[in-house]
């Protein structure tokens, strides 16, 4: 059936308008484009929240979901947030509530979730699962939002107003980063240490012309929430400069042997690469024969133990050759481009570092300047209805009178001004109040309040007036958030793949981390770290893996010490580089140390042999060189950050150093045909530090020095493992003898000493060796714990066969000496 179309009316006037179709394509794009921009992609500057995220945070202050009451249900906060702010899909509500939730995504994360939030291979349980309330530090982003610190503006359907921004008294753009998507822009901002954010942000209130150099001395770099190394820094420096630039993180892992095999053990990923995509990498390559000598790749990662990725090497394959292979091929290295778009004043802007601070900087000094003049007028309003108050007081019978014998509320407001020359306010804030308030009692409190609130106008009056005294106030409460929320820094940062750069050059001016004396550790398996606290560790307890501590050193929290390499060398290190562990009832486990190569530039073959003090007190430091070599040094002055202590002959090195204590220790050498000889230290004079040192002990041919140390003879033991010098490293247990030290008679310098062990069937030389202070404790290269035999009497007795390899052995923690456990090279 044909359709007809009905006739126009007749007053119809047909207006027809011609446009251009490019202009119109253009405006229409235009305008989604700007929507984009500024309501969904890209952060603003001031608090470095995106337009969900804020109302996100907004909805669940205004929930009071705050960290000391319950969780709720992640819909109930999503539906609050769609219905109220943000009429868009729930699911995009719901994933950026999921990424304020999640640690290895964000610095400092602002939501406290309860239940399965993801991984970084895994997304998260529906919202109807999941809980979440506010985070201790979402709260300082949303504090005195209630005072007028900010703007409000209308919701989306003009029922409601929501902040355009949040106070954020955290530099959140600059500690979490984030990263969006708009159109025709985009923006990749990497995390920060809020410390060193804080640091940088007091020093520019005091130094408002500081340039970029000055304010990277305490920000040197990203401080990302899973860790890493961060390989080469120009990248970062431009990044810094121009706002845009990129660098190189690269995942921290280890050698370690795993069973009969080596084995390498990743711990800590780049930033936002999770295990099952390495796995998956790795794998692809294996199959495709472009990585070779993979015997297998496990998974160990769990919530309670964190990222654990053990790589097993196949027998005859370099480890280290094939985490080099690993770094190029997959994601145990990845880059990270740095695009610091975000909004400023409502426009997209590219920012370098000092720009985003300044901008931050700029923010809070609005935000406590309307706060104050909110008080202000607040106390003002307060202090004039006190004043009121205590005008009717002094004749209150009078009041209650002037009140009974009006007709209504009116006549009585109009007579208590006439009469007591009250305001208005101050009238109608009378005829509220309960007759109960007005007594004698109540005058008393009344006079302490106007006291106060006169302090307080005076106090907010002279923030108001003192541009000095306001920001004196931001920088005040930046330092409080500093030490509220702030972490140890994370990430490493490396100048090339072996320089490390220390952020503790640039801390150490920083007031939030106080410089408490401490204690510098150094475990068998190359891990460093720090006490927490000025006590000295420990021992003899139970312990797990990696904690045998080869070498402590007294410290303060902000120092420097050196760290003694078989090159010869001392390098400085800043303490503030290590981690801090926490004190324990036994020996300190150093698993979550820092692994040395990752702070100091070691050249290939060369080891780190103990640490000292920097000190130019005292006797000065004693060392031993394989061919047998002693010489003792006193440190000079100090002003480079490496120098040599020894001149090596070709072919030598140092096996043994230790810091003296009084001069007149007793010297210790032990050679690998099991012959000991001991000295006292004060017949070596000291000398320059180029100088070659003197003869200490006479070595035989084809043997070299195993062991050399200085400590006190009484109470000492001497720990020695014995096996066949052609057998492979790490196959065979070996016998091992611990003998008192004092069965040993002593010797003159440039002697060949006396024998220590027998040599049994099979055994022709020592495979370790060690004398100090007792009880000795063994570790194994793993770290894990091998127990010695009892004190064996025989000077000239062999040894007992122990269950696995020894490659090294300390003595008490904090025996007063840097000792020198070694790892054995045989």
């Amino acid at each position: 059936m044909a359709r007809t179309t009905p006739a126009p009316p007749e007053d119809f006037e047909e207006h027809i308008l011609d446009i251009d179709v490019g202009d119109e394509m253009r405006s229409s794009f235009l305008e989604y484009a700007y929507s984009v921009i500024y309501s969904r992609a890209l952060p603003d500057a001031r608090d470095g929240l995106k337009p969900v995220q804020r109302r996100i945070l907004y909805t669940m202050h205004d929930m009071g979901l705050r960290p000391d009451r319950g969780h709720v249900k992640s819909a109930r906060v999503v539906g609050e947030v769609m219905g109220r702010l943000h009429p868009h899909g729930d699911s995009a509500i719901y994933d950026a509530l999921v990424r304020l939730t999640q640690p290895w995504a964000m610095r400092l994360p602002m939501i406290d979730g309860h239940g399965n939030f993801g991984s970084l291979d895994d997304s998260a349980a529906a919202m109807r699962y999941t809980e979440a309330r506010m985070a201790p530090a979402a709260l300082a982003m949303t504090a005195s939002i209630d005072e007028d610190t900010v703007d409000f503006k209308p919701n989306y359907d003009s029922r409601e107003y929501e902040p355009s921004v949040l106070p954020a008294a955290i530099p959140n753009l600059l500690v979490n980063g984030t990263s969006g998507i708009a159109v025709g822009m985009a923006t990749n901002m990497a995390p920060h240490n809020l410390v060193e954010v804080v640091s940088a942000l007091r020093h520019l209130i005091n130094h408002p012309k500081a340039d970029l150099d000055e304010l990277m001395r305490f920000i040197p770099g990203p401080d990302l929430p899973t860790g890493g190394t961060i390989v080469g820094l120009d990248g970062i420096r431009d990044a810094y400069a121009t706002g845009k630039g990129s660098f190189k993180i690269r995942a921290t892992a280890r050698i370690e042997t795993i069973g009969r095999r080596k084995g390498i053990v990743v711990t800590e990923l780049p930033y936002m690469v999770g295990t099952e995509k390495v796995v998956e990498n790795i794998k692809t390559l294996v199959q495709a024969k472009k990585i070779q000598g993979i015997a297998d790749v496990i998974d160990l990662t769990d919530k309670n133990n964190g990222t654990r990725l053990v790589i097993e090497v196949k027998n005859g394959f370099i480890p280290e050759a094939l985490l080099e292979q690993l770094y190029k091929s997959t994601k145990l290295e990845d880059s990270f481009g740095i695009n610091n778009v975000c909004l400023v004043d409502g426009q997209p802007r590219t920012l370098g570092l000092k720009e985003l601070l300044e901008v931050f900087l700029g923010h809070r000094f609005e935000v406590v300047r309307r706060r104050s003049q909110f008080r202000r007028n607040k106390a003002a309003s307060r202090l004039h209805l006190v004043e009121g108050l205590l005008l009717a007081i002094v004749d209150i019978d009078e009041v209650i009178q002037v009140i009974r014998t009006s007709d209504n509320a009116a006549m009585a407001k109009e007579r208590l001004i006439s009469i007591f020359e009250l305001s208005e306010l101050q009238a109608e804030y009378i005829l509220d109040m309960a007759l109960r308030r007005l007594t004698k009692f109540s005058k008393l409190e009344l006079d302490t309040e106007q006291e106060d609130l006169l302090r307080t106008i005076q106090e907010l009056d002279a923030i108001l007036g003192d541009d000095k005294l306001l920001r004196k106030v931001v920088s005040d409460e930046l330092g409080e958030v500093a030490k509220t929320y702030g972490t140890p820094r994370r990430t490493v940062l490396l100048a090339s793949a072996g320089t490390a750069v220390t952020a503790a050059q640039a801390a150490k001016i920083q007031t939030e981390i106080a410089d408490d004396p401490c204690f510098a550790l150094l475990s068998s398996t190359g891990l460093l770290a720090r006490t927490s606290d000025g006590e000295v560790p420990a021992a003899g307890g139970p312990r797990a893996n990696h904690d045998l501590i080869t070498s402590a050193v007294a410290a303060t929290a902000r120092g420097e010490i050196g760290v003694l390499t078989s090159g010869g060398r001392l390098l400085k290190l800043s303490v503030l580089d290590l981690p801090a562990i926490p004190p324990t009832a036994g020996e300190p486990n150093l698993q979550g140390g820092v692994p040395l190569g990752a702070l100091l530039s070691l050249d290939i073959g060369e080891r780190a042999l103990a640490m000292c003090r920097l000190t130019t007190d005292g006797p000065g430091l004693a060392l031993g060189t394989r061919s047998g070599v002693v010489k003792r040094v006193n440190p000079e002055v100090l002003g480079k950050d490496e120098w040599p202590v020894i001149n090596l002959d070709p072919g030598d090195e140092v096996v043994g150093a230790v810091e003296l204590t009084t001069g007149a220790e007793t010297l210790c050498f032990i050679t690998s045909d099991a012959q000991l000889l001991q000295f006292s230290a004060e017949g070596v004079r000291p000398q320059g530090r180029n100088a070659v040192g003197m003869k200490g002990v006479n070595v035989a041919a084809g043997h070299r020095v195993l062991f050399f140390g200085a400590f006190d003879a009484n109470d000492a033991v001497v720990v020695t493992s014995a096996g066949s010098s052609t057998a492979l490293p790490g196959v065979q247990p070996g016998s091992v003898k611990v003998t008192p030290f004092t069965e040993y008679p002593p010797k003159g310098r440039a002697t060949g000493g006396v024998r220590c062990q027998r040599f049994l069937k099979g055994e022709d030389t020592l495979l370790v060796a060690w004398a100090g202070p007792g009880p000795a404790r063994a570790a194994a290269s793993s770290g894990s714990p091998v127990p010695l035999p009892e004190i064996d009497p025989r000077r000239d007795g062999s040894g007992v066969i122990v269950g696995q390899p020894i490659d090294a052995i300390a003595g008490p923690v904090g025996a007063g000496l840097s000792g020198s456990g070694l790892v054995s090279e045989a």
